[in-house]
């Protein structure tokens, strides 16, 4: 994109804000952002973690996250660039959660940056960062997953310029 994606504004509203706002509707509290541009971020009234692996990918940014939080908490960690994503899909995720590591969100696919978790995983995450895995979708097939079929629209990520709606 050639810029922040999470401050692209989408129908108006920073990318970022849309997601948080889907979050909120759907139940979850507190809302931080992990990375990105601090001081810009923190000016749309979000919190900011500072990443713990910093260009090492969403992997990093979800440990970042977890590590937070309590075993028995919920986090639900969605990339910035899904600004349609809505509260319906954000409550089926947490639902779905009951019994499981991680509810994932699928519309055809599973979509790994847009899941719920319980923060227990993060140990067994950082082993598996530490051992030199990036991917998401390795380390899940290494966790008790479901996955939880929402709305296509909500899972629409914007990656590139053509992408942004005119």
């Amino acid at each position: 994109m050639g810029q922040d994606k999470a401050l692209l504004p989408v129908e108006g509203v920073p990318m970022v804000r849309r997601v948080v706002a889907a979050l909120v509707a759907g139940g979850c509290r507190p809302q931080c952002a992990v990375g990105g541009d601090r001081r810009r971020l923190e000016a749309l009234d979000l919190e900011v973690l500072a990443d713990e692996y910093p260009g090492e990918g969403p992997l990093g940014g979800v440990i970042t996250v977890l590590s937070r939080y309590s075993a028995a908490a919920v986090v639900v960690v969605v990339a910035c660039d899904l600004p349609y994503l809505s509260a319906v899909s954000v409550r089926r995720l947490v639902a779905a959660l009951d019994g499981h590591d991680v509810a994932v969100a699928r519309a055809g696919s599973a979509q790994p940056v847009c899941a719920a978790w319980r923060p227990s995983c993060a140990a067994s995450l950082r082993l598996q960062f530490a051992a030199g895995e990036r991917r998401l979708s390795a380390v899940l097939q290494t966790l008790n997953v479901i996955e939880v079929d929402v709305n296509a629209q909500d899972l629409a990520n914007l990656n590139t310029p053509g992408d942004l709606p005119q």
